[in-house]
């Protein structure tokens, strides 16, 4: 299991000409706004005369969480294997947005506290839910490997069978404790700043989850290295999805990223691979709080700002309509000249 990642930098070479082409289409300057960066960025990293997107699929990694047992979530860690079948009965959020978009959805169970037996379900299981980071670390380095060697070897997979665009979602109650952790250790901010109320908990809860998270920066202390606070916090599903992240950056391919939880994955894939940012794409800010600071560390520009707050990739399935129509106008959208349009 190599932690070496062969990412290249997107080329800016033809950047110039990219936007001369978007420019030239019958619009005033600009007038796209986000959809025409969005367009140059898709062209960029496609580096072909026409953006196709191409087999879109959302990964839904699931997972379950030591810390949930400290009551920092609304529910117990039993939901999380109740909505892995609500996943493979189509009834969930993430289900209603992919098939309303032809998005092809896969469930991966990165480690659930009880199995599912299903041929649907990907089993990547690297434990039966990680330990309680408020008492101790949440992962060893060998699951901290295995979860990054799985994200990646996924998204290979899915690349290898036509796939050039993979968005990610997650399930796994407690886990906003987790990228909260992720995120203050990562921007050097305090647990307050980072913690948020996740599925909408009480006063004494949100405490409750600030100190335990306080804790738990205090034992990595300086040793802040992407590993080590996996190591420390990180979730089965958060790294496996790091993996994919990168895995996907590795071959070459766009990312869209959700919100919250799936952010801090990226903010760390960035932090072992920063290249990786370049094949990133941001489909919405979330109404969890931290979410904001994340995007501007990332220097992000999201597509969507709907006040969502429920995961499992729920926000880019909705954003990946904007994709599409980015790459739409990009590639039949007369120019003045083939119009005949005078400027």
């Amino acid at each position: 299991m190599s932690t070496s990642w062969n990412i290249k930098p997107v080329s800016q070479k033809d950047s110039d000409a990219i936007q001369h082409k978007i420019n030239m289409k019958t619009k005033p300057l600009g007038a796209l706004g986000a959809l025409e960066q969005t367009a140059h960025q898709l062209a960029l990293i496609q580096q072909k005369n026409q953006i196709v997107i191409q087999n879109p699929t959302m990964l839904v990694f699931a997972g379950d969480h030591g810390v949930a047992e400290e009551n920092v979530s609304l529910t117990s860690s039993d939901v999380t294997r109740q909505m892995v079948l609500n996943f493979l009965a189509g009834g969930a959020a993430i289900n209603c947005f992919c098939r309303a978009n032809d998005m092809a959805l896969k469930v991966v169970d990165a480690g659930i506290k009880t199995p599912v037996e299903d041929e649907r379900l990907i089993l990547q299981r690297v434990g039966a839910g990680t330990r309680n980071l408020a008492k101790e670390p949440a992962m060893t380095e060998e699951e901290v490997l295995q979860s990054l060697h799985y994200g990646r070897q996924l998204a290979s997979q899915l690349v290898s069978e036509g796939c050039n665009l993979l968005a990610f979602g997650e399930m796994g109650i407690g886990n906003t404790t987790p990228a909260s952790c992720i995120m203050a250790a990562l921007l050097n901010k305090s647990a307050a700043d980072c913690v948020g109320r996740g599925t909408g908990i009480s006063d004494a809860q949100l405490d409750r989850k600030i100190n335990i998270s306080a804790t738990a920066l205090n034992r990595i202390g300086n040793n802040k290295t992407p590993l080590n606070v996996l190591r420390e916090v990180g979730g089965f599903e958060i790294a496996q999805i790091t993996g994919a992240i990168l895995g996907a950056a590795e071959a070459g391919i766009s990312v869209l990223i959700d919100g919250f939880i799936i952010t801090a994955a990226a903010l760390l894939a960035t932090r072992i691979a920063p290249a990786s940012r370049d094949y990133m794409l941001f489909a919405h800010c979330s109404g969890e709080q931290g979410h904001q600071t994340m995007l501007e560390a990332l220097d992000a520009a999201p597509l969507l700002q709907l006040g969502l707050r429920l995961g499992e990739g729920t926000g880019a399935a909705i954003a990946l309509p904007l994709i599409r129509s980015a790459a739409e106008f990009y590639n039949n959208m007369a120019s003045f000249e083939s119009a005949g349009v005078t400027l």
